[in-house]
């Protein structure tokens, strides 16, 4: 006689998948991983240690995001009764959500907030003897909802340290929290702590102090931690370290995570622009911006220490760092041109010779918009997308805000004057120096080569 139940999988069974499953996403074996972990799905329902297995697959951390969020909720749907596993579950849904994109806004699948709901439930209820289980996982959920709970992940956080003050890693991950949180101050000070408490420094311990003494202003601590580090750095600009880096890209956000709230929690406008590195988590944004993201040239931005992704440029691979907030805003002067040149790179070359860090910067040959796919994947060659030369050109002109606008204009004028056949027409500029007449004919030469291009 066939039997009309089903075998349940041994605990020894249900390890060996697990560690096979562990093994083939290792080794990029994808396909053959999810064929392999379909009896552990199929189990989960009724089989407590299967839906702990999946658990820790998916904390290993080598599922696509989709496919740990999916399974993450077919066990949470199987066992939201269950305390503990539901807490699991907050914690492992770091791994369900792509956390070096620092800037995404809250994430819109319902498990993260369900999850929160039912421990939330389980607090009001009672702690009993789950109470450190219970905000273990509510730390982890809540702070993957960018800023929409941040009181209930601070209290959860503050509460493990106050439990086990001599755990290094309560520490650790309340700087980090308080770190994405604008929160510099206090941050440090959680990741100076959790230093105290190990026996040998770690690295991550030492870079999240690093950003946050930078982010609060305190140069002496961040230089004494990048030393720590091995960079060869002193104190230089804007009383912060400073060191020979080299340029690297940032992701800036209109409303990084660090400036954020509740009730504004999305991050805007996003573009991608180079900065002069001035130390492993700040720098000097070296791009006009295209967008108004209320933040542009010259200003100086705080980045965290993961890259998003990498760029690559022919054999160098450029690390994208994640805007994490704005430290000085430099109150630049901008002015629109539009231009004509013979050949590609005559305006922008302008610069070259220009004083006291002004910029003729070209964004019909410096900006691009490329799909998500395409911006993400390090193979992309972006030395590739150089656009087809134009010889109508615009972009936006900057300079310092002591710049007087009239000595700027001299100095474009004098260098247009050694380009042949090669004209500027800033009308703002123009009016800006006193010149208005000028400024008329420049506008409508303007307005008739915008049309043109």
């Amino acid at each position: 006689m066939i039997s009309i139940f089903k075998k349940k999988l041994s605990p020894e069974t249900i390890s060996t998948i697990k560690e096979q499953v562990i093994s083939e996403l290792e080794y990029e074996q994808y396909d053959l991983a999810f064929k392999s972990i379909q009896p552990l799905i199929k189990a989960q329902s009724n089989n407590e240690f299967a839906a702990e297995s999946l658990i820790e697959i998916v904390e290993d951390g080598n599922l696509d995001v989709n496919d740990a969020l999916d399974i993450l909720n077919e066990v949470y749907e199987s066992h939201q009764q269950n305390i503990r596993l539901v807490s699991s579950i907050g914690s492992a849904l770091e791994y369900a959500r792509n956390i070096d994109e620092l800037n995404l806004p809250p994430p819109e699948h319902p498990l993260f907030e369900a999850v929160i709901q039912t421990l939330v439930e389980a607090t009001n209820s009672g702690y009993g003897d789950e109470e450190e289980v219970i905000l273990v996982g509510l730390s982890t959920a809540t702070r993957m909802m960018a800023r929409q709970h941040d009181e209930l992940s601070l209290d959860s956080y503050r509460r493990l340290v106050d439990m086990h003050a001599s755990d290094p890693a309560n520490h650790y991950c309340l700087g980090l929290l308080c770190k994405t949180r604008g929160l510099f101050r206090e941050g440090m000070e959680s990741n100076k702590k959790g230093l105290e408490l190990l026996e040998e420094p770690r690295e991550s311990y030492l870079w999240n102090l690093g950003i946050c003494a930078t982010g609060a202003g305190d140069g002496e601590t961040a230089l004494n931690i990048w030393k720590q580090i091995g960079n060869k750095i002193e104190m230089g600009r804007f009383n912060l370290p400073e060191g020979g880096y080299p340029s690297c890209k940032v992701k800036l956000a209109e409303f990084p995570l660090a400036e954020r709230s509740a009730g504004n929690d999305y991050p805007g406008q996003q573009e991608t622009i180079w900065i002069e590195r001035l130390s492993p988590c700040h720098g000097i944004i070296r791009s006009v911006l295209y967008q108004d993201l209320g933040v542009d040239y010259g200003d100086v931005v705080l980045i965290d220490g993961a890259p998003v992704t990498y760029h690559k440029y022919g054999d160098n691979e450029i690390p994208v760092f994640p805007h994490l907030s704005t430290l000085i805003r430099r109150d630049y002067q901008f002015f629109d041109f539009v231009a004509t040149q013979e050949e590609r790179g005559q305006i922008g070359a302008v610069s070259e010779s220009l004083s006291s860090d002004s910029v003729v910067y070209v964004h019909t040959e410096n900006f691009k918009i490329l799909c998500s796919t395409c911006w993400r994947d390090p193979n992309n060659d972006h030395s590739e997308h150089t656009s087809e030369e134009k010889c109508i050109v615009r972009g936006r002109i900057a300079a310092a805000k002591t710049v007087e606008s009239i000595e700027l204009l001299k100095e474009i004028d004098t260098e247009m004057e050694q380009l042949q056949n090669c004209e500027i027409f800033a009308p703002l500029l123009c009016k800006q120096s006193g010149f208005d007449k000028r400024a008329d004919v420049e506008q409508r030469r303007y307005n008739l080569l915008t049309e043109n291009m």
